[in-house]
């Protein structure tokens, strides 16, 4: 697509710009924005539906607030592309989620206009309550603070605890709930057909809201009355629908719902109730994926949907002709399949991501023994507790920074209680341009120390498939694998499943040198390493894939003990309490008097970039662990220049 020359959005830099503009422009300024973010990330591959979706929303709260005083917190943040371009971020919006450019999630460090740092979900009403409060303590009533929660964020628990919170505490928040009925994929349960429910009286609502527009002219509206106002609307609404309102219910101004591509509306409304003091919900109805007719028709495709071209709607993609290696999570979602053929007590759950962790091919065939739960990760980890308490045997599926979010579950419902469940780590290690909020580089320090749990990391594809296959034996009890995003390193993946013994990992290759240690896929990127510098120098390597975080294949580490002085640990996750730390814990408690160095995550959060970019610079690419393994072997063998040591080899 040629770029325009915009005749709005090119003038507005800041949100300042934008409120220069005639109120009956802003429709104009809603079609170009949309315009600009089509073409930007038809070319830059990002977060498309979910933006175009609230366009409109995004132009009608910077037109009516005072941003950056004025505090605006975005939910799921890849909804907020509109925000970053009108922001200041236009020129710069070509780098977004590229390395060192414009990260994909509002972040303060980017810029003052992203009050609060997002990528997880459902945190927006519990930040935006704690600023809310915040500003009335330091006598700041004239901020507003808005939380804009959306793309299924209210199927989380922690969107339910902001709000029982806000309905206690003095607060002016204004929640805006942007209601598409969509997360990834279409959203299920209570919440989404309570707000269905709630839309269906627009006769109620209008009149409503009419009804409070007259009100609070007359001066009939105010704190003393809110009470008494919302106990009579409740009583109304339920009387004329069957209905209650959950948000009136906590005391909690509800307006709407209205149309969220209505931007001339939109104004209008939040014009009118900004200034209303107390917290306050105003629900928008949207479409995710608005005004792209092929995103409007298939929502889940075009959430992220790639390179694509414009005119036609094609997606690029992968030459089918050509064999590569399948993604990890597609061998997860038909292996699991293959296993509930088989095993009728295999049931499976996912945080609303079916399709990201491919549980939906198990979904199609077995559609009663599949779970999505929402945003929800400490639920979906008890509500598997549950199920494997009575008997079942649940495979887990959450995105290993998404885990994050439910570990106390893990501690108290899972592990305590020895309870088979298999908790499928996906997205570990460096996941690329989602950056810090999506990297999966803390699961194995964070789950090695929790007792009970077997940890697991696959090299490639058929060993996921055996250690899925072996989790589901009997009496395994909790059970961790971790596996990477994105493609393994096997054509033919596909080989008959086996049980793989707890506890043993295997030697990759002799050596009489030194010894490599290595966990998960990075193996594979070690062992060209490897080959590299043995063929450079005269020098022996030995590798060994542990295969197993706990427990520990002490048999293996007690022969490289007695055998090594010199060893290097690599991982692709963090070296503070992780793998090399287990191995230098062994060495230690059991007396081997070793050299050790650690490669892995140092103590940073890693941004945003391509895996091969992020490992580059991390050191943890081919290139990078030769360098590093020839540096640490002229430490480690204590000589100065690899010269010397090839003439003692």
């Amino acid at each position: 697509m040629k770029k325009r020359n915009f005749q709005y959005i090119n003038n507005i830099n800041s949100p300042i710009d934008l409120k220069a503009v005639n109120k009956n422009d802003l429709i104009s300024v809603c079609d170009e924005l949309r315009e600009f973010i089509i073409d930007e990330v038809s070319k830059n591959p990002g977060h498309l539906g979910s933006s175009l979706g609230v366009v409109e929303l995004t132009v009608a709260l910077h037109y009516v607030f005072n941003t950056p005083y004025d505090r605006i917190v975005w939910d799921v943040g890849h909804q907020a592309y509109g925000h970053k371009i009108l922001t200041g971020r236009r020129d710069q919006f070509h780098t977004n989620r590229q390395f060192k450019g414009l990260c994909g999630f509002p972040t303060p460090k980017e810029s003052e206009y992203d009050a609060f740092g997002v990528g997880h979900s459902s945190t927006s009403i519990s930040a935006g309550l704690g600023m809310s409060v915040a500003s009335l303590l330091k006598n700041e009533t004239d901020r507003q603070v808005v939380a804009v929660i959306g793309d299924g964020a209210m199927t989380g628990g922690l969107a339910f605890e902001g709000l029982n919170n806000t309905s206690m505490d003095k607060n002016d928040l204004l929640i805006i709930l942007n209601d598409n009925q969509m997360a990834i994929d279409p959203i299920k349960g209570g919440i989404t057909q309570y707000l269905v429910d709630i839309t269906t009286s627009q006769t109620y609502n209008n009149l409503r809201y009419k009804a409070y527009k007259l009100l609070k002219k007359m001066g009939l509206i105010n704190d003393k009355r809110k009470d008494r106002i919302i106990s009579f609307n409740n009583t109304v609404k339920a009387a004329l629908t069957k209905q209650h309102n959950i948000f009136e219910g906590l005391n909690i101004r509800y307006f709407g719902p209205v149309d969220g591509h209505d931007v001339e509306g939109l104004v209008r409304i939040l014009s009118d109730i900004k200034d209303f003091k107390g917290p306050k919900v105003l629900h928008c109805i949207t479409k995710k994926g608005k005004g792209y007719e092929p995103a409007e028709k298939s929502v889940t495709e075009w959430h992220a949907p790639g390179i694509f071209n414009v005119q036609t709607g094609k997606r690029n993609s992968a030459d089918v002709t050509i064999a590569t290696p399948p993604l990890f999570q597609d061998v997860f979602g038909e292996t699991l399949l293959e296993l509930a053929r088989e095993n009728d007590k295999i049931v499976a759950i996912t945080p609303a991501m079916p399709s990201g962790c491919c549980m939906n091919i198990m979904q199609r065939e077995f559609p009663k023994r599949v779970f999505d739960v929402g945003i929800a990760e400490g639920h979906a980890v008890t509500f598997s507790a549950g199920l494997a308490k009575e008997g079942m045997l649940p495979f887990c599926n959450i995105y290993s920074s998404f885990m994050q979010r439910a570990y106390d579950n893990v501690i108290h419902d899972v592990a305590l209680q020895e309870l088979n469940v298999v908790l499928c780590l996906d997205r570990s290690g460096i996941v690329g341009t989602d950056g810090a909020t999506h990297h999966g580089l803390f699961d194995m320090a964070y789950m090695r120390c929790i007792p009970n749990l077997t940890i697991s990391a696959p090299r490639n594809e058929s060993e996921l498939r055996n250690l899925m296959f072996t989790a589901q034996q009997k009496d395994m009890g909790p059970f961790v694998i971790r596996y990477p995003r994105g493609k393994g390193s096997l054509i033919k993946w596909r080989t008959p499943m086996e049980i793989q013994p707890i506890g043993k990992g295997e030697c990759l290759k002799e050596g009489k040198d030194l010894a490599i240690l290595t966990i998960g896929t990075i193996a594979n990127t070690t062992r060209e390493s490897i080959l590299k510098i043995e063929n450079e120098i005269n020098i022996s390597i030995a590798h060994y894939d542990m295969r197993f975080v706990k427990p520990l294949d002490e048999d293996m580490l007690h022969e490289i003990g007695k055998k090594y002085d010199r060893i290097i640990t690599i991982e692709d996750g963090v070296l503070k309490g992780g793998f090399g730390s287990a191995v230098l814990e062994f060495m230690s408690d059991n007396g081997y008097n070793i050299q050790l160095k650690r490669l892995g995550i140092p103590d940073t959060f890693v941004e945003h970039g391509t895996p091969e970019e992020l490992y580059n610079m991390l050191g943890l690419d081919a290139a990078g662990i030769s360098k590093s393994i020839l540096d640490d072997i002229k430490g480690l063998m204590k000589y100065k220049t690899i010269g010397q040591l090839a003439d003692r080899a």
